[in-house]
């Protein structure tokens, strides 16, 4: 690990600041992905600026039937919290699923958004769900932020505050885990409501997240995992690695969408 220079913010505005004067400054609070890459020098920011301890980017509070999740609010606290159990379960079961116990306890749900890896959970449930990502700037439409492999369309110095999720009238997360990760090699969120049908896969693309829209349609006329038996996906454009080849992912996608819509439909 190189040599690098830690703030404790006392606030979003004053993270911003320092992020402002730094060289090349990085945004830390749980630190799952972050630290182990510049230990293994994968990455040798200038800065660090923790923004892990601020209260005002925690909590948990119910609006309109859907749920505002700070963004230093850890997946242990999202899994645990009665207010998403009773408004949006699927997602509540999704972040008990993500990593292990430390990882639950430690990572949160900016940095995950944030990081954007393609292999992530919560990228899936933003884009099923509609979801709206908040900064100390602007407030991002989910198919509008997320934006390639690691990628996202946060500006430099733009900092997540908080993740909006509308609710669904059935929504699922059904996902094959990677066994020593549990990282999703595929993941697929299921979620109807009344703008209609939205399914995205994580795990399986090369640019990351996407939706599927041929299930959508069948799905919006029929919502059972009958109706998108016969719907397949194409293996172009999807990873391919040790764990998985392109086909066996396309050929996930569609057992673990049917999985997502019973599920959904209890």
């Amino acid at each position: 690990m190189y040599e690098f220079d830690y703030h404790r913010a006392s606030s979003v505005a004053d993270a911003a600041g320092a992020l402002g004067k730094a060289d090349d400054g990085s945004l830390i609070a749980g630190g799952q992905t972050l630290l182990p890459t510049m230990k293994m020098r994968l990455a040798s920011p200038s800065d660090l600026v923790d923004i892990g301890f601020l209260e005002e980017l925690k909590g948990i509070s119910v609006e309109g039937g859907g749920v505002k999740i700070g963004a230093a609010t850890t997946h242990a606290e999202v899994a645990g919290s009665s207010d998403v159990a009773s408004n949006i379960p699927a997602l509540a079961a999704l972040a008990g699923g993500i990593g292990d116990p430390h990882v639950r306890h430690m990572g949160t749900i900016g940095g995950s958004v944030a990081n954007n890896d393609p292999a992530a959970d919560y990228p899936a449930a933003c884009l099923a769900l509609g979801a709206t990502i908040n900064t100390d700037k602007r407030s991002i439409a989910a198919d509008d932020f997320f934006t390639g492999l690691f990628e996202t369309a946060l500006q430099e110095g733009e900092i997540i505050t908080s993740v909006t999720f509308p609710g669904a009238d059935k929504a699922a997360y059904m996902k094959f885990a990677n066994p020593a990760s549990r990282y999703a090699m595929v993941g697929v969120f299921v979620a109807q409501t009344g703008d209609g049908v939205r399914v995205a896969v994580t795990g399986a693309g090369e640019d990351g997240v996407f939706r599927v829209a041929d299930m959508e349609s069948a799905l919006g006329g029929d919502f059972s995992s009958g109706a998108i038996s016969g719907v397949s996906v194409s293996s172009d454009g999807l990873a391919s690695d040790i764990h998985a080849g392109s086909e066996y992912r396309a050929h996930l996608i569609g057992v673990m969408a049917r999985r997502a819509v019973d599920a959904a439909n209890g």
